[in-house]
């Protein structure tokens, strides 16, 4: 059996972040958490590009935008949806999320998503760092996974 081994060496990768400015202390700790993550992992400073768009619900369009480039090697959505009074909160994190799994499943560029959606501010804050960081690392890992199963199949 051939086994694909999680990689997260960072060198050498192009990386995209697209950051949501609603609620944004919560998601200006996240993305720091998150670049953070990219360079103790090897990713240059010069290979990380970071934008930003006004909510949620507008990460998919710059994210689709960026993969459609071919110059990443992943990309991160980062944001925060924080339920609120109305129904507007199940509409914004459905959305936006599904929007995120439609840009990576017809691009084929994969897609760490950080949008937070949660209860409340303080469940926001508990998670900025850990979620900051693992879409460093997921971004990282399936970079890798997607090159190697590609060469894999351009190897048979």
């Amino acid at each position: 059996m051939n086994s694909i081994k999680p990689n997260l060496d960072g060198r050498d990768l192009k990386i995209g972040i697209v950051q949501s400015r609603f609620n944004e202390p919560v998601v200006v700790k996240m993305n720091t958490a998150c670049v953070e993550a990219l360079r103790a992992k090897g990713v240059a400073e010069a290979d990380i590009d970071h934008i930003t768009v006004p909510g949620a619900l507008e990460i998919p369009v710059a994210l689709q935008t960026m993969a459609l480039t071919r110059h990443y090697d992943a990309l991160i959505a980062i944001g925060a949806v924080i339920r609120g009074e109305t129904y507007h909160f199940e509409v914004v994190s459905n959305e936006s999320c599904r929007g995120v799994m439609d840009v990576m499943l017809e691009t084929g560029v994969p897609i760490a998503n950080g949008i937070l959606t949660v209860d409340s501010d303080e469940q926001a804050e508990a998670r900025v760092n850990e979620k900051g960081a693992d879409c460093a690392h997921a971004a990282i890992e399936m970079a890798h996974a997607l090159k190697a199963i590609a060469a894999g199949r351009e190897a048979r």
